[in-house]
């Protein structure tokens, strides 16, 4: 395919996915923060059986006053006209996984693959990842359908170990930006399979029992909100990692598995923080030192380098610009050029060329947070950039 109009569907499915997920992530608060906040309506009492609404909110938003009411199984009749909440979250899905297959399978060898972590043909790398998306969800499901779904902590200490654990092995099968994308996807999934699998079907079961005069199985609506509960604290996490490979000290360094786990736990934190006040329980304003905390550490482990696979020799106490420029004339400038001679490459990527002393000196930070701080370049580490070519630049970085 031409390199130009893969450039340009994948800005075109970068942009649907984010509108799209800015549809599902605010339709998912909003009713959290809504059924949080309904109170019992002062003349209702226990109305399940004959279809009356029982809890309520007032709310006020564009010069406008709303009287929201929840009706706890079903109404006793349905209304025409039934606004059903879904397709922002399936166009989410099929958005990022289109962006998937055209970013990071298509450029498997960029962005997948690190022949330093494990060497991985491009259909190898393909397949692993599928396989990391169904079977791990597949397992996740039968998690919540087993008898230890009825017992919501547990499950969730679980369900984090299980994930930091398929983090770990992750970076180690991909490179750092692959696994973090891989991850981020496998919880995109479970989310949208949430929906699709669950929420929506248990929501049409509901539907034909009331057209068919038949009492709705209550049953049905606290499934639907356990996975939509699960979908609230695994929204901030997945954010985070669909964002992080723009931020290469997060996911290019030797804990980057380890960063993973302090977010999973952060974003939960700041969704309990806003539940809470949603749901009248008060302001556990402790979260926030936590959350503070944990991503001071995020910061801390995100400054101990890259995570090498080889002895790095001892660099010279003082390395020349020219010293410098040899590594990186023979490790970048394939890519970061006038005319990139990598295949695929267009243009230089961000429009970084280091094909001149006067602009490797010009985006020495660059280099430094790019191929010292962090391997994230080159990417996949194509070129084999060796510890001790990182060494030199880091060499001449502190000597300048």
């Amino acid at each position: 395919m031409d390199v130009v109009l893969l450039e340009g569907i994948g800005a075109i499915l970068r942009w649907l996915h984010v509108i799209a997920g800015i549809a599902w992530i605010g339709s998912s608060f909003y009713f959290i923060h809504l059924d949080l906040s309904l109170k019992p309506r002062p003349e209702s009492k226990d109305r399940d059986s004959d279809g009356e609404p029982q809890r309520e909110a007032w709310q006020v938003h564009g010069g406008g006053f709303y009287n929201m009411v929840k009706y706890v199984v079903a109404p006793a009749r349905l209304p025409a006209e039934l606004t059903w909440f879904k397709w922002e979250a399936y166009v989410t899905w099929l958005s990022g996984m289109a962006l998937l297959a055209v970013v990071y399978y298509l450029g498997a060898s960029l962005f997948l693959i690190d022949a330093t972590v494990l060497d991985l043909t491009q259909g190898e790398a393909v397949a692993i990842s599928l396989a990391g998306l169904l079977v791990p969800w597949l397992a996740y499901e039968g998690l919540c359908r087993s008898p230890l779904g009825r017992h919501e902590l547990a499950l969730s200490l679980l369900g984090y170990a299980f994930l930091i654990a398929l983090t770990y092995g992750f970076v180690h099968v991909f490179g750092g930006r692959g696994a973090f994308v891989q991850i981020g996807a496998l919880i995109g999934t479970i989310m949208v399979a949430n929906v699709f699998v669950v929420i929506i079907p248990n929501q049409k079961k509901i539907v034909a029992d009331l057209i068919a005069s038949r009492v709705p199985d209550a049953a049905l609506g606290e499934q639907g909100k356990q996975r939509s509960v699960h979908n609230n604290y695994l929204t901030l996490p997945v954010v985070f990692l669909m964002v992080s490979n723009h931020y290469p000290l997060f996911f290019a360094t030797q804990y980057n598995w380890l960063i993973v786990a302090i977010v999973l736990m952060v974003g939960p934190l700041i969704r309990h923080f806003f539940n809470s006040r949603h749901a009248g329980k008060g302001s556990p304003w402790w979260t926030w030192i936590a959350a503070a905390l944990g991503m001071a550490a995020v910061l801390w482990l995100s400054m101990a380098g890259p995570r090498l696979t080889e002895e790095s020799a001892v660099p010279p106490a003082t390395v020349s610009l020219a010293e410098a420029e040899d590594v990186i004339l023979t490790r970048c400038s394939m890519c970061h050029a006038q005319a990139p001679v990598w295949d695929g490459i267009p243009a230089p990527p961000k429009g970084v060329r280091l094909d001149s002393p006067a602009e490797i000196a010009q985006h020495a930070h660059l280099i430094e947070l790019q191929a010292v701080r962090s391997n994230a370049m080159p990417p996949g580490n194509v070129t084999m950039m060796t510890a001790e070519e990182r060494g030199i630049l880091a060499a001449w970085l502190a000597s300048r």
